[in-house]
C-alpha cells in the first residue's frame, strides 16, 4: 500500500508541474498590454497576466473575508451551558 501512495504522490506532483508550465506559457504568450477603463475617464494599462493575477487575488481576499466572518460569528455565538460539565 505504501508503494501506491508514493506513486499517487509522484503523479500529483507531475500533474502540478505540467499545469504550472502550461499556465506559465499562457501568461508569456498573453503578456501584451490590456487597458481597463473605469468611470470618469480613468484607465489602467497593465499586462494581461497582471490583471488576471489581481482579479484572482481579489477573489481570494473576498472569499477569505466571507469565510472568516462566518467562522467568527459562529465562534462568538453564545454556547448553551452543559449541565454535566464542571464550571
Amino acid at each position: 500500500m505504501n508503494g501506491l501512495a508514493t506513486l499517487i504522490r509522484v503523479l500529483a506532483w507531475l500533474l502540478r508541474i505540467v499545469v504550472f508550465i502550461a499556465l506559465l506559457g499562457l501568461a508569456i504568450k498573453n503578456s501584451g498590454p490590456m487597458e481597463l477603463r473605469f468611470f470618469f475617464d480613468r484607465n489602467w494599462v497593465a499586462p494581461v497576466s497582471v490583471v488576471v493575477l489581481a482579479v484572482f487575488a481579489a477573489g481570494v481576499a473576498l472569499g477569505l473575508t466571507v469565510g472568516l466572518s462566518s467562522a467568527l460569528k459562529s465562534w462568538l455565538r453564545p454556547k448553551p451551558l452543559d449541565p454535566n460539565k464542571p464550571h
